[in-house]
């Protein structure tokens, strides 16, 4: 009851002469550098022409009525069906042609995703891109400790590293799986940090339905009860378990977040061959039948409930079984996804920094080049597992964290298109210059040059000389020294004290009334 009090009352300064606090450690803190959001300028690709993209909608509504999709041991929301006008069959719902598509409508073509520091809120939809880190791998690797389980040190540097990434725009969700905290507990330190080492905006906990109700209650205390209740301040990972499989853990923690007003992503999780069929137009209408019934699902919830369309899509090895990334065939479903997700009015998720390589090698680069330029091209608006993803998403790399988000900065200058105007033109240099000249020194160059081509923080230029004498380092290596550089200089925003006061009550209120449990 005391740790009640004290969480209350801390909740009360917090909203009232807490912020005077709080302003005065802002203007102390090292600020870092704020990138606006990335926003497309360039055209998708879109490979679907327009009677291919009405076979698939035609036979997803078949897949949705004849064969229907599962909702397990989930009484509620089969009587949610019931009630929207499905006819539920055991535990098979099956959902009449149109239905799922008109429920879908309520759902917002856009929406704000608020960070604590509004400098750093993201419009999730449109032409944006949000990009977002790695998210959910029980390793970490760097090239000092090698291949091992996460910590909660290693969650927490790699939230100080996403903080310090200037083209990341969310500080993400589970970064890495710290095994050294008690499982049903795990989330309220993973919040705890991302709320109080960054300010940016950040995903909630989804493995269970009290996990995600502590994520909203967490969020209450940051921003105010009514605000979260009419704002996103989460937008989280929800998974279908394909094919056509919507469990209690994941639709438990749908209901929490929709009921709360918060955003969603309803995802597929699709590895072509083993759970979907193996050819692109299989995939893409079983991705869209089951997207359909997730974002129906969270419209019976709340309407305007925000969600976003989602696709995790990979190819399998035949071979081996292994999953496969940056594949032509991923690419093909990426941008057709993409089409349907715009007809459907949402914004899209995909792609990411995918590679199936154990190590940050050239295979890692040229998979992750892969999956990175298709999504932007696809039109994706939210991007998980842009930076850091290793070995099939086993691992969270923190080289290949910072090599990832120093391309992410490729992704923005490429979305910038062309520009055209008098200054782009660049007359009056090709007149000073005139034949037989060079640019080097002339007055357009001088206005221009700090800004007019991407500059990377972590590959090497230097003549072979200079590399040599400097110990010949590898592009690994100069991540390395580029993770601890950003960790030693690394500050803390500033926050609040009576909110960091009040997320410590919270926490210790809530881990003081269950057990560890470490399965």
């Amino acid at each position: 009851m005391a740790d009640e009090t004290i969480e209350m009352g801390a909740r009360r300064r917090a909203r009232g002469s807490g912020g005077g606090a709080a302003r005065r450690a802002e203007r102390t803190t090292r600020r870092i550098e704020l990138v606006p959001i990335l926003e497309r300028m360039t055209p998708t690709i879109d490979i679907l022409h327009d009677e291919a993209i009405e076979i698939i909608e035609r036979n997803a509504e078949t897949i949705l009525e004849e064969i229907g999709v599962n909702f397990t041991e989930n009484p509620a929301a089969l009587q949610r069906w019931r009630d929207a006008g499905a006819d539920v069959r055991g535990e098979r719902v099956h959902i009449p042609r149109g239905l799922a598509r008109e429920l879908c409508k309520t759902a917002p073509s856009e929406y704000t995703h608020h960070a604590r520091n509004p400098e750093r809120s993201v419009k999730v939809g449109g032409n944006n891109l949000v990009l977002a880190p790695v998210y959910g791998p029980p390793f970490v690797r760097d090239i000092d400790g090698g291949r091992r389980y996460a910590t909660i040190e290693d969650f927490r540097n790699f939230v100080k590293l996403g903080y310090m990434s200037k083209w990341l725009h969310l500080s993400g969700g589970t970064v890495c799986e710290p095994t050294d905290v008690p499982v049903n507990k795990r989330h309220f330190d993973m919040l705890h940090a991302h709320i109080t080492l960054s300010d940016k905006p950040y995903m909630g906990a989804v493995t269970d339905r009290e996990w995600a109700r502590d994520s909203v209650n967490m969020s209450k205390i940051v921003f105010g009860d009514d605000f979260v209740d009419q704002n996103a301040v989460m937008t989280s990972l929800i998974n279908i378990n394909s094919p056509l499989s919507f469990d209690l853990t994941m639709m438990g923690a749908l209901e929490e977040y929709a009921a709360a007003g918060q955003a969603a992503i309803i995802s597929p999780f699709i590895v072509g061959g083993a759970m979907a069929p193996v050819s692109v137009a299989g995939t893409l209408t079983q991705v869209y039948a089951e997207v359909m019934a997730g974002v129906a699902y969270s419209q019976l919830v709340r309407k305007g409930a925000p969600v976003i369309f989602g696709a995790f899509v990979t190819s399998i090895d035949m071979n081996s079984g292994a999953p496969t990334f940056g594949t032509p065939e991923a690419a093909h479903i990426t941008y057709g996804v993409g089409q349907l997700a715009r007809r459907m009015g949402l914004p899209y998720r995909s792609a990411g920094g995918f590679t199936g390589s154990k190590i940050p090698d050239a295979q890692a680069g040229y998979e992750s080049a892969n999956s990175l330029n298709a999504g932007l091209n696809a039109g994706v608006n939210f991007m998980l597992h842009a930076c850091g993803w290793l070995e099939g998403g086993l691992v969270s790399s923190y080289e290949k964290f910072v090599m990832d988000a120093d391309q992410l900065g490729v992704l923005h200058r490429m979305a910038r298109g062309v520009s055209i105007d008098e200054e782009a033109q660049a007359m009056d240099a090709i007149r000073e210059v005139g034949p037989g000249g060079h640019y080097l020194g002339c007055a357009h160059t001088q206005r221009h040059f700090k800004e007019a081509f991407w500059r990377t923080e972590v590959l090497d230029y230097k003549p072979f000389e200079t590399w040599d004498e400097e110990g010949a380092r590898d592009t690994v290596t100069l991540a390395n020294a580029k993770v601890k550089s950003m960790l030693e200089s690394y500050e803390a925003p500033a926050l609040d004290p009576a909110i960091r006061e009040a997320l410590d009550a919270y926490i210790a209120r809530r881990k003081a009334e269950m057990p560890d449990a470490y399965t």
